[in-house]
């Protein structure tokens, strides 16, 4: 006879889909330790460690990701292009990452450089999964102007300090987290967490100084049904 409640489990895990669901969109949407989740848990009479927390984080945080980049709306064509110096067990990393003008974060990548071969291997994520923007949009860094050349010749690009604003102000949540997390432990670990950290936010944090009171509640709800959806379809 089949059991009802193997259809909210996935093989392998002890809990049901919904609190997994719930830690990872925990961990990812509010600056919560792995510890605070736990805790979070335990009042819904939920035991588990932080470390099945941290577990469930890495092993699926990736298929969230996958399915967020699938249904979100059309980019727009405009994208801005910028990097952010995190310290990784006392060296200097650069966290590279593209915002669409919209405020919509496209993709990240952590390097040990800022150099031209860092922005030519970035752009080349980049395009391979986006296609080519119209305009791109960076500071006086001339290490993306001179990959771009490489790439895509007819992409107008806009080099000013002032104009890049919108990416600028998309490190904040990483700085956030990343004081939160006592620095992160090494360049795969950012890369990992803040790859799918961005994708996340790009879903539950609507643009709310663009929106409407009743706009913002519907996006808001809209974000939970599609957490709701792709909890559904988790597999191990």
């Amino acid at each position: 006879m089949l059991n009802i409640e193997n259809l909210f489990q996935i093989k392998g895990f002890r809990f049901p889909r919904s609190v997994i669901g719930y830690a990872v969109r925990a961990c990812h949407r509010f600056a919560l330790s792995l510890r605070d989740v736990e805790n979070l848990l335990v009042e819904r009479d939920v035991t588990v460690s932080y470390e099945t927390i941290r577990d469930w984080v890495n092993r699926l945080g990736h298929q969230f990701t996958a399915k967020i980049r699938r249904d979100r709306s059309a980019l727009a064509d405009k994208w801005h292009l910028d990097e952010v110096v995190i310290r990784i067990k006392g060296r200097s990393h650069w966290l590279l990452r593209a915002v669409d003008a919209k405020g919509d974060v496209l993709e990240i990548l952590t390097q040990s450089r800022r150099n031209k071969a860092a922005a030519h291997r970035f752009l080349r994520k980049l395009i391979k999964r986006w296609g080519q923007p119209r305009v791109q949009v960076t500071d006086r860094l001339r290490s993306y102007g001179a990959a771009k050349e490489q790439i895509a010749p007819g992409v107008e690009h806009r080099q000013h300090k002032g104009l890049n604003n919108r990416s600028e102000a998309s490190h904040w949540h990483t700085r956030r987290r990343e004081k939160f997390m006592s620095r992160f432990k090494s360049p795969r670990q950012a890369q990992q967490f803040l790859s799918v950290h961005d994708q996340i936010a790009n879903l539950f944090r609507p643009k709310r100084q663009r929106l409407s009171a009743r706009s913002y509640r519907h996006a808001r709800s809209d974000a939970f049904g599609l957490w709701a959806g792709y909890v559904v379809k988790l597999t191990a």
